[in-house]
């Protein structure tokens, strides 16, 4: 079966979350939210993670981890696993608990509010989600105890050594952990409930969260390392980019401005080759391939194509 790439490099930050394997609860009781949160300070323990934000709900868990050393993957597989274990082993049951592989979301933490959007968004979960035991309306978020929210509302000493809350704090405009300024989070957060922006949408179904220079960076690093059993949007907007650079490279070898390619014939051997060799080195379709150097439709690429290869062969 294909696997989604996971990109891991010295101080990523993920936004990682997994559900229970067909949508099933998770967590059982409150014993099974403790034992979830002490494997979660354990896998901190072992990997140097630092957690800046977690909620757990019903049926899935939200995470907001960076990494020191990349190793969000082999971390992620002791934490969920232990956890399968110790729940399983105390509730007498066996096989899968969670549905599959996790989602990661790679965050842009530079500094420019993409940090935040996704800290605002775990720590507002229980305030989304109505029903099945979540917070009432009316009530304020650091009722809701499983969550990383009620620690950022207490003072230094009393917060777990693995949750890091400086730079959630920094990228909401508060200079300084004092009560002033944990107040003036609190009523940030607060005034954001309800709120349904298109960060938000960014944050459920991106694969990556920040401006267009880290995109392409991220994009850089996978194009050292995707394979062939990968997938997804990741692997497209590799694909693509893969392209652009062969069709740079063959423009500047034939000495070809990009205007050459819309005039000059749809059969033109020389952009029969270049397409050739986008189809032998990339994963673009060949309608893809057409439309980009100007050779007219899908059926007619695919012919051309087939007659360079029947002429190769001779």
């Amino acid at each position: 079966m294909a696997r989604k790439l996971r990109v891991e490099y010295p101080g990523a930050i993920y936004h990682a979350m997994n559900h229970g394997d067909r949508r099933e609860p998770i967590f059982l009781d409150d014993v099974d939210r403790q034992r979830f949160v002490e494997t979660l300070a354990e896998v901190c323990a072992k990997t140097g993670w630092q957690v800046h934000a977690y909620v757990l709900m019903p049926n899935h868990f939200h995470l907001l981890v960076e990494t020191p050393q990349p190793n969000l993957v082999a971390g992620m597989k002791w934490f969920l696993g232990t956890y399968t274990s110790r729940f399983n082993r105390r509730h007498k049951l066996s096989g899968h608990l969670f549905a599959g592989r996790y989602k990661s979301l790679i965050v842009d933490g530079s500094g420019n509010g993409y940090l935040r959007s996704v800290g605002d968004y775990v720590h507002l979960n229980p305030a989304r989600v109505r029903g099945r035991g979540m917070l009432p309306v009316d009530q304020p978020l650091k009722r809701f105890a499983w969550s990383s929210w009620p620690a950022y509302l207490l003072a230094p000493s009393k917060r777990p050594a693995w949750l890091r809350v400086d730079r959630l704090l920094g990228e909401s405009g508060i200079p300084k952990d004092s009560p002033a300024g944990r107040r003036q989070l609190e009523r940030a957060l607060e005034a954001r409930r309800g709120e349904d922006d298109a960060e938000f949408n960014l944050v459920r179904r991106g694969w990556c969260l920040g401006d267009e220079t880290f995109r392409q960076e991220l994009l850089a690093q996978m194009r050292e390392g995707i394979g062939a059993e990968h997938y997804g949007e990741e692997r497209a907007q590799t694909a693509e980019a893969m392209a652009e650079q062969i069709i740079a490279e063959e423009l500047k070898r034939r000495r070809w401005k990009e205007a050459a390619l819309r005039t000059r014939p749809k059969g033109d051997p020389a952009k029969v080759a270049l397409a050739a060799r986008l189809r032998a080195e990339t994963t673009m379709t060949v309608s893809w391939i057409a439309e980009r150097l100007g050779m007219g439709s899908r059926g007619y690429l695919n012919h051309l194509l087939y007659r360079q290869r029947k002429s190769s062969r001779k």
